[in-house]
């Protein structure tokens, strides 16, 4: 008998529950949202895509980072859907030839939802974020850095002044550990800092903390709104993420002139990220005393209670009832820690040093890499090789 994989047991759970639904209902698209929205969220989904095709529209939920295919919608029925989650974020409903991003307003308890549109040749193309609700990574310890990136996190909190970075692709988890800075800043000080925000866009609302979300089309800028944010007597300043010389330029000034900057940077690693910031034109000076320190991170799939040992004792995935086939179930944060202000690192980076000479330096100065905290979690049985060559492209235990 052949094992059921994750996305036919989706789809049949998806079509028992849309089964007493008619297409002729007035209110039928209207309940296969909420039906959606409340499903995803129930199998733990990050984000819904709506992808049109030639034979209507694709549902995908993205659980534990990957894509898993559930059902594909007639095209009427895919655009009305869509429709639909347009009318919910207050967007332009009859626009579906340019780019579009809305929200779905909040009522209590239920947590942040995004939905964003983009025109291809089959059609208009809609992607829900599900934004993990407020009970959930509300602290560092929440998050799952190692013991030794969440004291050198919380030490740098306690800092006046100096820019804190964390760094990895789309999808690592910065913003979300962004947001437990800020929410631990906001219980330490009680309303004592000023802490500000410059979002694009704002994820989650955090009570305490001025957030604001840019608008380039109004001229309100990163680099503008963060110029008129140092005016605003700030102690503390969340810029969203670095993606230019003029915004890292006026962000280093901030941290250099007394202000706690937090912001995130798409690089590989921590050394990576030193050298795109020189490659911006940030002078290497700025880096060395700007810096308070950096923070690159992934997220793994963890393996499933099934896994069994490879010929190398190592676990590798098996699949079961549990994890409906996959041999993973549930996601492990991988972070690494680097301090600029260390001697050999420092030497470095005025030196304006290769990444691989950078990379010799932080290991000097004692940091974990990320492929050290991989083999660690995969001698541990955490996850296996599979996945972590999936997530960093790489895998070496030398």
């Amino acid at each position: 008998m052949s094992r059921i994989t994750l996305s036919q047991q989706l789809q049949a759970a998806w079509r028992s529950r849309i089964a007493a639904f008619s297409p002729s209902d007035a209110d039928y698209a209207p309940k296969l949202v909420d039906m959606l929205l409340q499903s995803a969220r129930e199998q733990r989904a990050s984000d819904i895509h709506l992808l049109p095709e030639a034979g209507g529209v694709t549902i995908h939920w993205r659980i534990d980072g990957v894509l898993q295919r559930v059902d594909q919608l007639p095209d009427q029925v895919g655009r009305r859907v869509i429709s639909r989650l347009k009318v919910l974020a207050q967007l332009l409903t009859y626009e579906t030839e340019t780019p579009q991003e809305g929200r779905i307003r909040r009522t209590d308890g239920e947590p942040e939802t995004r939905i964003s549109t983009f025109p291809t040749m089959h059609g208009e193309k809609a992607v829900v974020r599900l934004f993990a609700g407020g009970e959930r990574y509300v602290t560092l310890v929440d998050l799952g850095w190692p013991a030794d990136v969440t004291d050198s996190v919380s030490r740098c909190l306690d800092q006046t002044a100096g820019a804190l970075i964390l760094t990895g692709p789309a999808g690592s988890g910065k913003t979300t550990s962004i947001y437990a800075c800020l929410r631990k800043l906001v219980a330490e000080t009680n309303g004592g800092r000023n802490l500000v925000t410059l979002e694009d866009p704002v994820e989650v609302v955090i009570p305490g903390v001025t957030q604001s979300q840019v608008n380039p089309a109004a001229g309100f800028t990163l680099t503008s709104g963060l110029r008129s944010l140092l005016r605003q007597d700030p102690d503390v300043i969340v810029v969203g993420e670095i993606r230019d010389r003029e915004t890292a330029m006026v962000a280093f000034q901030g941290a250099l002139s007394g202000h706690l900057l937090l912001t995130t940077f798409h690089a590989g690693d921590c050394c990576q990220a030193l050298a795109r910031l020189a490659d911006l034109g940030i002078e290497p000076y700025l880096l060395r005393s700007g810096l308070l320190g950096l923070v690159s991170q992934r997220l793994v799939r963890c393996l499933c209670e099934c896994a069994v040992s490879g010929s190398d004792g190592t676990r590798e995935p098996v699949g079961c009832e549990e994890c409906v086939g996959l041999g993973y179930r549930g996601r492990l944060l991988l972070a690494e820690w680097l301090d600029p202000r260390h001697p050999a690192l420092g030497r470095a980076i005025l030196e304006r040093a290769e990444v691989n000479v950078l990379r010799s330096a932080a290991r000097e100065s004692g940091t974990i890499t990320l492929n050290q905290r991989a083999v660690n979690a995969v001698r541990e049985g955490l996850t296996s090789r599979q996945e972590v060559f999936r997530a960093l492209g790489e895998f070496s235990e030398e």
